[in-house]
């Protein structure tokens, strides 16, 4: 492919999207931001107005499209596995037939273990959908995306604000590689319109492997505050989105999915993007100092 392309990103508005079209139009790309509402978008690139359920408004959006970059999900809906199911392979259909030449995906690490929560199953298997169809695939993966907006990262930050004690489920020794937004936007559009990225798997992690215990007390740190964490082993993966729900702003729809997929280490396995794509990776702390500073 090489050169510059037409690239479509859906989920235009949403915390990546919002970041991810700027850095391709600076990167010389022509951007097309799909949104359900194309009258309301206020970002750079052109407006296009498409859902990726419905085919016919999908055929239009992906016309003279080079590559596709899919980042929508109805993790609000509680039907959301099937729902997502179905449009990636609706997606997928519409890239072929307008000759998309690669579809960029972003998924979640530890989404190939046994015992999988619904939403890491679910992100998996939107993956297997888009990589189903004709146009090949590269699949980003990353566990906790630091910045603001993340869910993940914002449920921390809700803990610590609101908890001086925290009776935590075990999950909390949990090992995990959290990202900065700048790096994980920087890999997206660094591998749109690459030849040596079509029909691979990355991993994304930053350069810390922390527990959640660690990222909520360096929170705590930046934040002036000392929360003191006791873990409990009992605490089952329904009950610790029940007291998310408690103590965090975010929705138990969305909470609880991210503490599901908290059972399982997501670290990075192989660091093959690394090489691809040289940059020098944020640290956490500076990556949760910038999503802490007021707007």
């Amino acid at each position: 492919m090489g050169g510059m392309s037409t690239v479509l990103v859906t989920g235009a508005t949403g915390f990546i999207g919002r970041r991810l079209v700027p850095a391709l139009l600076d990167a010389g790309h022509d951007v097309r931001a799909m949104t359900r509402r194309p009258e309301s978008y206020d970002g750079p690139g052109e407006p296009v107005g498409a859902d990726v359920s419905d085919r016919a408004s999908l055929d239009e959006a992906l016309r003279d499209v080079d590559v596709a970059i899919y980042l929508v999900h109805s993790l609000d809906d509680p039907d959301f596995e099937r729902k997502d199911a179905e449009a990636a392979r609706t997606f997928s259909a519409a890239a072929a037939a307008a000759g998309v030449k690669q579809i960029v995906y972003m998924g979640g690490l530890g989404d190939d273990a046994e015992d999988l929560s619904p939403h890491l199953r679910s992100r998996a298997e939107t993956g297997r959908a888009l990589a189903g169809g004709d146009v090949p695939l590269t699949t980003l993966r990353a566990a906790i995306v630091v910045g603001r907006g993340s869910a993940g990262f914002e449920t921390i930050v809700a803990l610590v604000d609101r908890l001086p004690v925290m009776i935590a489920p075990k999950w909390v020794s949990m090992p995990t590689q959290p990202i900065a937004l700048e790096d994980v936007v920087g890999y997206l559009a660094g591998v749109a319109g690459q030849d040596a990225a079509l029909g691979e798997t990355f991993d994304l992690g930053g350069p810390d492997v922390l527990t959640y215990r660690d990222m909520i007390e360096r929170i705590g740190r930046l934040k002036g505050k000392r929360p003191h964490i006791i873990a409990v082993p009992v605490l089952s993966p329904r009950l610790s989105s029940y007291w998310l729900h408690l103590v965090t702003p975010v929705r138990a729809s969305v909470s609880r999915p991210l503490v599901e997929g908290l059972r399982n280490p997501t670290v990075a396995r192989d660091d093959r993007i690394r090489s691809l794509l040289p940059r020098e990776l944020i640290p956490f702390d500076e990556a949760a100092r910038a999503a802490l500073a007021p707007e």
